[in-house]
């Protein structure tokens, strides 16, 4: 789920702030006035928006195409938390190349630059004035929840802490096997390139004794979930806290438990939340075990002192951080979100990724730590429709599509 230096954040932000010209200033946004109606003449009809593009069929938002959107009026504590995020990814994306095909990094400097002295009372504006609004693909959305659990955990090896916590192993390497397929893997002893171990593997002892150990879990439910979250905390038995996070994964498939319950009638329809999933394992602790093992992917970790970071290796923000693939959502860009699932709603901002956040107008919400974030996260899942914010002036661009 890389860390910039904060000096040469702000350092970035001062030059590029000497490099744009001052922005105008943002007009007001009110909601539209009432139609005035005055006889005989009828009111007029506003015209309609763009038909929604067909279904998402290519390798990026440029490929899949987009249609522009009216822009929406934000409530002014949703604009300034994705003000502030915005603010945090600002000096990656004007460097990275963006895979989504949307935007240039040079696309996101002007915007940055404002946004870093922009006062959060004017957050609203910003976003409504200095962005075009796009649906990519036909819009329509899927969004889950994540969040920074806590469990039992202990640096040491001991009576009721069983479970290694790894981080990642030296022969975790990116290869191209024989078939031709290319990604991580290991070597065998015939030099080989093969596919790296299962859960099942490992968990049976494949890095067992080679000191990879970074921490022990008191749980292996709690640690499973975990590895699906991506970063956590480990609260020690001393009363000190280990935070651990993502460092890489196996490249095995990554199989959802949840589904596998609803398609196996377990658990039913929009009732395999974590809460419902977890009470099932604990009751069925055998089945429960061979049910993670049918979640081939596997998820290794190191020990970080700062909060949760992100895909982009900037810190992400609770209820302003949202996962997304960023081959159809630039990272940096907002995203405003109207779903099934009101406490969802609202704009985001894309700083993170996943294994299992995949295609356009897949989102992952993320919700921070404790009790509410656990339960809002856990119980997640919504449809809806989505629209992506992408610097002013850039849609015209890639509405071209060369």
């Amino acid at each position: 789920m890389r860390i910039f230096a904060r000096a040469a954040a702000l350092a970035s932000l001062s030059l590029l702030s000497a490099c744009v010209s001052a922005p105008v200033p943002l007009p007001p946004v009110e909601p539209p006035p009432p139609p005035v109606i005055s006889a005989p003449r009828p009111t007029p009809t506003p015209p309609p928006l763009p038909p929604p593009a067909p279904a998402p069929v290519g390798a990026n938002a440029r490929e899949v195409g987009i249609a522009l959107a009216q822009p929406k009026i934000l409530r002014p504590d949703d604009a300034a938390r994705a003000l502030d995020a915005f603010k945090i990814s600002c000096p990656a994306i004007t460097r990275r190349e963006d895979r989504s095909r949307l935007t240039v990094p040079g696309d996101w400097r002007g915007v940055c630059a404002e946004a870093a002295t922009l006062p959060s009372a004017q957050a609203a504006g910003f976003f409504y004035h200095r962005f075009d609004w796009v649906r990519v693909g036909n819009g329509e959305a899927f969004a889950t929840g994540y969040y920074e659990p806590e469990i039992l955990g202990s640096r040491t090896r001991m009576p009721g802490y069983e479970v290694p916590i790894y981080r990642t192993p030296p022969d975790l390497v990116r290869c191209t096997r024989a078939d031709g397929g290319t990604g991580r893997g290991r070597i065998d002893a015939n030099g080989q390139c093969v596919l790296y171990f299962t859960r099942a593997e490992i968990e049976d002892g494949a890095l067992a004794g080679r000191g990879l150990e970074i921490g022990w879990a008191a749980d292996p439910i709690d640690i499973f979930f975990l590895q699906i979250q991506g970063s956590g905390r480990l609260k020690l038995p001393d009363g000190g806290v280990m935070r651990i996070g993502y460092a890489d994964q196996t490249g095995r498939e990554y199989v959802a438990i949840g589904r596998l319950l609803r398609e196996r009638n377990i658990l039913p329809p929009g009732g395999a939340n974590m809460a419902a999933i977890i009470g099932w394992m604990r009751a069925n602790p055998e089945a429960g075990r061979a049910l993670m093992r049918e979640n081939l992917s596997f998820v290794f970790f190191r020990e970080i002192i700062t909060p949760p970071l992100g895909s982009l290796g900037l810190p992400v923000s609770t209820r302003a951080t949202v996962a997304v693939d960023p081959l159809f959502v630039p990272y940096g860009a907002p995203a405003f979100l109207t779903l099934d699932r009101p406490e969802a709603n609202g704009l985001w901002v894309a700083q993170d990724t996943g294994g299992a956040i995949k295609g356009a107008n897949r989102f992952d919400t993320f919700w921070g730590a404790g009790e509410e974030a656990t339960r809002i996260s856990g119980g997640m899942s919504a449809s809806g429709q989505a629209l992506v914010l992408i610097p002013k002036g850039t849609a015209q661009r890639a509405l071209a599509r060369p």
